[in-house]
C-alpha cells in the first residue's frame, strides 16, 4: 500500500545565505591554499567522532526495531502503536530486555525468509505467526533456566577447547577418510567420494536427518505438552531451525575456510584498533581547522605557534619522563586490579560450593553424569583447563619455544599438585583458583556481554537482516588464497614477538609459516566434524535427557506418539 508523501521538516529546508563577510578584494590579498596542517585531536574532536559513532549505532538500532515491528507485529505497526516498546507487543523470551531485542531480530529474520515467503501468499492472518513466536518463547525461556544449571566455566574453557585442540592435532592426516575414522560422526557418514555417486547423495541426506532429529529432540524436552500435540506447528519450527540455523549457517558458511579466515581477520583488526593506540600512546592526526581556515577564507589563529610546535622536537628527558609515568600508572592499575580481585575472591564462596549450588537440580545432574559416564561432582582446577593447552597449540610453543612450554607446564604442575600443601594455590578452591574463578564469572561470563555477542552473531550469520543464500557463492581459489594471505599478515603484525622464531625469521617467512597453519581450516568437510561435535556437546550439557533417550522415547514419556 502506497503511503502519502511526507513533507520534509523545516529544519531540512534550505535557508537563505548570509551576507558575505569579506569583499572580493580580500581574496586577492589572501595567501594561496596551503597543505592542510594536522594536529592531535582535541577533546572536542574526539567527542565529535564518538558522537558520530553513537549516532550510527542509534540509526542501526532504530532500523532493526522498525524491521522487527514490520515483521513480527505488522498489525500493531499499522495501527499506530509504534510508541509502545516491543517488549509490550511480543512475549518475553528471557529475563533481559536487551537479550530479548537481539533474539527478536533473529526471529524476525527467520520468519521473514522462511515463513512469509510462502505463508504470506496464502493469507494475511497473523495468528499462525504468533503461534510460532510463542513456541520460540517457550524454547528460549526453557534454555535460560537450564543454562543456569550448567557449569559454563568447564564447558567454555575446558571441554570446547579440548575439541578444538583435537581437531587441530588431527588435521595433518592423509585423507578425509582417515580423519573421519579418528573423529566419527553419523551425520557425516559416509565420506563423500566423487567417484562413488552413492556417497555424495547419502551423506547430505544423513546430515539432514541428523539435524531434524536433534531439533525434534530439543523441542520434545523444552515445549509444553499442548504445543507438542500440534504436530504441524512443531514440524514447521523444526524445519526452520534445522535448515535455516543449523543447515545454512552453522553447517554451511561457518565451516568454510574462507569464512573463518575472514572472521579472524576482522577480529584481529577490531582488537588492534582498540589496543594499539593505548599501547603506543600515539593518536591519529586529524585536521581540526574549520572549513573557512582550510580554504584560506579566514586567518588561522595561532598558526605560528602550531608550526613551531610541530617543527620542534621534544627532548629525550621529556620523552623518558612521560614513558616512565605511563608505565608507572599501568603498573599501579595492574597491582590494584590484582589486589582488589584477590580480596573479592576471598570474600566469595568457594568455587566447589558455588558450582554445587548452580548445579543443584538432581535430575539434570544425574542425567548429565549418566550421559558423560563421569561423576558430576568432579571439578578440575581452572589452571588445568584445556584452554591453556589450546593456546599453546595455536602458538606452537612446543616447537618455537620448547623451553618456555616446558617451564610453563612445570609451573602449572607445581601450582596444582605441589608436594607441599601450602604451594597448591592452583588446586580446586586454592587462592589462585578462587581468583581465576572470580575473573571468569565477573568479567568474562558476565551477562551484560550477551547482547553485544548476540548482535555480532546476528550480523555475521545474517548479514543485512537476511538469511544467507542456500548455496552461497564461494570465492575462487585465487581469492581464497588472498584471504588466507591477508589473515596471515594480520596475525603476523599483531603477534610479531610471539609467532616468530628466536632464530630471526623475516616477515615473509613468518607469514608463510602462519599460512601453513591456517590450512587446518581449509577443508569445510573436516570443519563440519568440529562444528557438529560442538553442537552435540552443548546440547548434551544443556539438555542431558538427549544423551540417554531418543526422540521416540522422549515423546512417549510425554504421552505422545511420534
Amino acid at each position: 500500500m502506497t503511503q502519502p508523501l511526507l513533507r520534509p521538516p523545516t529544519t531540512l529546508q534550505p535557508r537563505p545565505k548570509a551576507n558575505p563577510t569579506f569583499s572580493s578584494s580580500s581574496l586577492d590579498t589572501q595567501t594561496p591554499f596551503r597543505t592542510p596542517q594536522h594536529s592531535r585531536p582535541s577533546s572536542e574532536a574526539r567527542q565529535h567522532v564518538s558522537s558520530r559513532s553513537s549516532l550510527n549505532d542509534n540509526a542501526s538500532a532504530r532500523a532493526t526495531t522498525a524491521f522487527v515491528r514490520r515483521v513480527l507485529c505488522p498489525q500493531n505497526a499499522n495501527g499506530g502503536n509504534e510508541t509502545r516498546p516491543i517488549e509490550e507487543l511480543l512475549p518475553p523470551l528471557t529475563s533481559s530486555n536487551d537479550v530479548d531485542w537481539q533474539l527478536y531480530a533473529i526471529i524476525a529474520i527467520i520468519v521473514k525468509d522462511c515463513l512469509y515467503s510462502w505463508y504470506g501468499k496464502i493469507t494475511s492472518d497473523q495468528t499462525f505467526v504468533g503461534e510460532v513466536i510463542r513456541i520460540f518463547a517457550h524454547c528460549t525461556l526453557g534454555l535460560e533456566g537450564r543454562l543456569r544449571m550448567v557449569d559454563l566455566e568447564s564447558l567454555l574453557f575446558d571441554e570446547i577447547p579440548e575439541l578444538v585442540e583435537n581437531h587441530i592435532l588431527g588435521k595433518p592426516v592423509d585423507s578425509r577418510a582417515a580423519y573421519h575414522e579418528l573423529n566419527p560422526h553419523p551425520a557425516l557418514s559416509p565420506v563423500p567420494d566423487p567417484s562413488l555417486e552413492s556417497t555424495t547423495t547419502q551423506q547430505p541426506k544423513n546430515e539432514t536427518d541428523y539435524r531434524q532429529l536433534l531439533v525434534q529432540g530439543a523441542l520434545a524436552v523444552l515445549l509444553p505438552t499442548e504445543d507438542l500435540e500440534n504436530s504441524c506447528l512443531r514440524t514447521l519450527v523444526a524445519d526452520v531451525v534445522a535448515e535455516a540455523i543449523l543447515g545454512r549457517s552453522i553447517g554451511g558458511r561457518v565451516c568454510e575456510g574462507w569464512f573463518i579466515w575472514t572472521s579472524v581477520t576482522k577480529l584481529v583488526e577490531a582488537v588492534k584498533a582498540q589496543v594499539n593506540p593505548r599501547a603506543t600512546g600515539e593518536e591519529i592526526e586529524v585536521d581540526t581547522r574549520s572549513r573557512l581556515e582550510r580554504f584560506g577564507l579566514l586567518s588561522e589563529r595561532g598558526e605560528d605557534t602550531r608550526s613551531s610546535t610541530k617543527d620542534g622536537r621534544r627532548s629525550v628527558v621529556s620523552e623518558v619522563f612521560w614513558r616512565l609515568l605511563q608505565y608507572g600508572y599501568l603498573t599501579i592499575i595492574t597491582v590494584q586490579f590484582v589486589i582488589v580481585g584477590l580480596f573479592a575472591a576471598l570474600s566469595e564462596p568457594r568455587r566447589s560450593s558455588w558450582t554445587a549450588k548452580h548445579t543443584a537440580d538432581a535430575p539434570i545432574a544425574i542425567a548429565t553424569a549418566k550421559a558423560t559416564k563421569a561423576p558430576a561432582a568432579v571439578l578440575r582446577p581452572i589452571l588445568g583447563f584445556r584452554i591453556f593447552a589450546l593456546l599453546s597449540t595455536l602458538l606452537d610453543l612446543s616447537f618455537r619455544m620448547p623451553w618456555l612450554s616446558g617451564s610453563l607446564a612445570l609451573l602449572q604442575q607445581h601450582l596444582i599438585a605441589s608436594p607441599m600443601m601450602m604451594l597448591r594455590v592452583g588446586a580446586v578452591d586454592g587462592l589462585l583458583d578462587q581468583y581465576l574463578h572470580h575473573l571468569l564469572t565477573g568479567h568474562v561470563l558476565n551477562a551484560s556481554h550477551l547482547p553485544s555477542l548476540l548482535s555480532t552473531i546476528r550480523t555475521s550469520l545474517f548479514p543485512r537482516n537476511a538469511l544467507p543464500p542456500p548455496a552461497p557463492e564461494a570465492p575462487t581459489p585465487e581469492q581464497q588464497t588472498v584471504l588466507k594471505r591477508h589473515c596471515a599478515e594480520s596475525l603476523a603484525a599483531f603477534f610479531p614477538g610471539v609467532l616468530g622464531r628466536p632464530a630471526g625469521l623475516t616477515r615473509e617467512d613468518m607469514v608463510r609459516e602462519i599460512e601453513s597453519e591456517l590450512d587446518v581450516w581449509s577443508d569445510a568437510y573436516l570443519n563440519k566434524h568440529l562444528a557438529y561435535q560442538l553442537v552435540d556437546l552443548v546440547v548434551v550439557r544443556v539438555l542431558p535427557e538427549l544423551g540417554e533417550k531418543g526422540v521416540r522415547e522422549l515423546m512417549e514419556a510425554r504421552g505422545l506418539a511420534t
